[in-house]
């Protein structure tokens, strides 16, 4: 019996990582027709206060062009980490579709999902979508401001 508190111990620490859930969240992000080559996107969520939180996704293949997606940019110093969630510059008229582990916790806790745009000799369109990460905006599309025509992520 003197063994039994430790193995408890072990037990429960085991157990504590099951309890943070996280669900995969369906990002849909549909251009407009703007007439330029293509789109670099930054995808990314902040927190209640408006403090960066994490990337979900960079449609920006070379970190040259990051600078561009300034909001983001400025928010993680020009070091953020892209691996694994990053690919090619997006079309005119196209549609991005990505999946990204989101946790439980953020959902209706103030968390907004951004994405920043700018495609090569236009503008730059920081915050082009910004929309609160809630379980009732989900499915919902959105219009952005620049050279997003609608975004809506599913849970």
């Amino acid at each position: 019996m003197k063994h039994a508190w430790p193995l408890a111990a072990i037990a429960g620490a085991l157990a504590v990582p099951s309890l943070a859930s996280a669900r995969t969240v369906t990002l849909e992000t549909t251009l407009s027709n703007y007439g330029g080559d293509g789109a670099y996107l930054a995808i990314y969520l902040t927190d209640a206060s408006g403090a960066y939180k994490s990337t979900l996704w960079v449609a920006a293949p070379k970190a040259k062009y990051w600078r561009h997606l300034s909001d983001w940019y400025r928010a993680t110093g020009g070091k953020a980490k892209v691996d694994g969630i990053s690919g090619a510059s997006v079309g005119a008229g196209t549609t991005l579709r990505v999946t990204a582990d989101v946790a439980d916790a953020l959902l209706d806790a103030g968390y907004q999902i951004h994405i920043d745009t700018s495609a090569e000799k236009m503008k730059d369109n920081p915050s082009d979508v910004v929309v609160p990460l809630t379980t009732g905006g989900a499915g919902k599309p959105v219009a952005g401001r620049g050279y997003v025509k609608s975004f809506r992520y599913t849970l």
